[in-house]
């Protein structure tokens, strides 16, 4: 409670802060898909994995809704904690939904090595993003801990799967042996003909 309410702007909220707060907020989720798109287009192989990255990320959406409905935890402007500067309904907060789907993206693309330096970027804006969304007093410093703890527990999970689908489906064959070199053979062997 002591570090919300360190980070929350309150109701007297910093003239100058509380505008990029809102629009990290609002946009964060959007320039974190921007990062992805400019990933996919300048890493062309990668493609297939991004597709995959944005299915888990979709996939994270549903899974922190339905953990914070049946959790219950109310959000701090419901609780009369502070206002909100931010238009927003009264669903329940914990886990973040923005910090899950955008720390699977930022996750994802750390874990590959192709797509680090795009990762970095993604995970400035999910940790920026997390601090504006407390900021406007939408949610605790717990709700962005635990939603970030759901993206790593849930791209844990998408990447043992791969690896298993990868040895299942025979992805990593063993390599074949090499041929025996001529010289095994005894020179009288190949020098007499056959009858």
């Amino acid at each position: 409670m002591a570090l919300f309410l360190a980070m929350t702007a309150g109701s007297a909220p910093t003239p100058w802060l509380l505008p990029i707060a809102t629009t990290l907020a609002r946009f964060g989720p959007w320039f974190s898909a921007a990062v992805m798109l400019v990933a996919a287009i300048r890493r062309r192989d990668e493609r297939g994995y991004l597709l995959a990255l944005l299915c888990m990320a979709a996939l994270g959406s549903l899974v922190a809704h339905a953990l914070a409905s049946s959790l219950g935890y109310p959000r701090p402007f419901m609780l009369g904690l502070t206002p909100s500067h931010l238009a927003h309904g009264g669903s329940d907060g914990l886990p973040s939904t923005h910090a899950t789907v955008m720390g699977l993206v930022a996750f994802g693309m750390l874990v590959r090595r192709p797509l680090r330096r795009y990762g970095v970027a993604a995970m400035v804006l999910a940790l920026a993003t997390g601090w504006a969304r407390i900021h406007v007093g939408v949610h605790f410093p717990l709700d962005v801990v635990a939603g970030l703890g759901l993206a790593a527990a849930m791209l844990s999970g998408f990447l043992v799967l791969q690896w298993q689908l990868r040895i299942r489906l025979g992805a990593n064959p063993p390599q074949p042996s090499a041929p025996a070199p001529s010289s095994a053979i005894a020179p009288s062997h190949r020098e007499k003909p056959l009858p």
